[in-house]
């Protein structure tokens, strides 16, 4: 994907399993907004491929579409509708392609059930998020893109999103998400992948993450020598001979697992180690 001469997307592909949540992360201008909107259909890559649920969606049509829930960053429309009338409206055009979601259980699903007769001029940022939420899964979609999708929620909201996640997934819908949230994305995703300048630069789950840093877990511990530390992708067997060794004298031994933003950090600022390092699960066709 290029804009003019500057290329914005470099050999990016990656999949989402049926009932899995999937964590697109990167600095700012890596290309994750570029990756949604292209998945969508909004932006027509400049070379190779893009597949969605099966379809270039270039030339989707409307059967496709209703298979695909969409969350963008802005949303334009109406401030005289209602919560309830706009999703009343929607739900008459997802039925006639195929079944939508019951608007009284989704407004309860996405707490918004006090809030079903007020206008959206009146809705803050969250609650206006939420309703962005609730529209997107409304024709039960097998695919959710969401682009920043907790931008303006407060803690409590935050956790109410991580629920209503999982009880998507339970539905066995799948989910694409961005964010800046990494401790978020920690939450929700069963899989991570870093895009960094146009390139994903690391994919899989938090464990195959922390191993292509070469380190898992901090372990530290005080002896007779002075304090210790070590950076260990299998901490268990370690910690293990450590105890088991009778001249160590260990004190104070504490393990702690790496972050998702430590890992983020260390792979992003290229500090990672080779000794371990695996290949990225992804390869290449936008």
């Amino acid at each position: 994907m290029r804009y003019g001469d500057h290329v914005v997307l470099d050999d990016v592909s990656f999949d989402v399993g049926r009932g899995e949540v999937v964590a697109l992360l990167g600095p700012n201008g890596a290309g994750k907004s570029t990756t949604i909107e292209t998945l969508e259909g909004l932006r027509r890559p400049s070379a190779g491929t893009v597949r969605v649920l099966g379809r270039d969606p270039q030339n989707a049509d409307d059967a496709w579409r209703s298979r695909l829930g969409v969350v963008l960053q802005t949303w334009n429309d109406h401030g005289k509708w209602t919560v309830r009338s706009l999703l009343d409206h929607f739900s008459r055009l997802y039925s006639a392609i195929g079944p939508a979601r019951d608007v009284d259980e989704l407004l309860e699903e996405v707490g918004l059930s006090s809030l079903a007769s007020q206008k959206l001029s009146v809705l803050s940022g969250g609650q206006r998020r939420r309703l962005d939420i609730a529209l997107a899964v409304l024709g039960q979609p097998e695919l959710v893109l969401m682009d920043e999708p907790t931008a303006g929620f407060d803690p409590e909201s935050r956790r109410s999103f991580q629920h209503l996640i999982a009880a998507l997934t339970q539905r066995e819908m799948s989910c694409l998400i961005t964010t800046h949230d990494l401790d978020e994305a920690e939450r929700v995703a069963d899989r991570i992948v870093i895009l960094n300048r146009g390139t994903v630069v690391a994919a899989g789950t938090m464990d195959e993450l922390a191993a292509q840093t070469g380190a898992g877990d901090e372990v530290t511990w005080e002896s007779v020598s002075g304090e210790h530390r070590r950076l260990l992708s299998d901490s268990t067997a370690f910690v293990r001979e450590l105890l088991n060794d009778s001249d160590a004298e260990v004190r104070n031994l504490r393990v702690k697992r790496r972050s998702l933003e430590e890992i983020y950090l260390a792979i992003v600022r290229g500090e990672e180690t080779v000794d371990e390092r695996e290949p990225a699960t992804l390869s290449s066709d936008i």
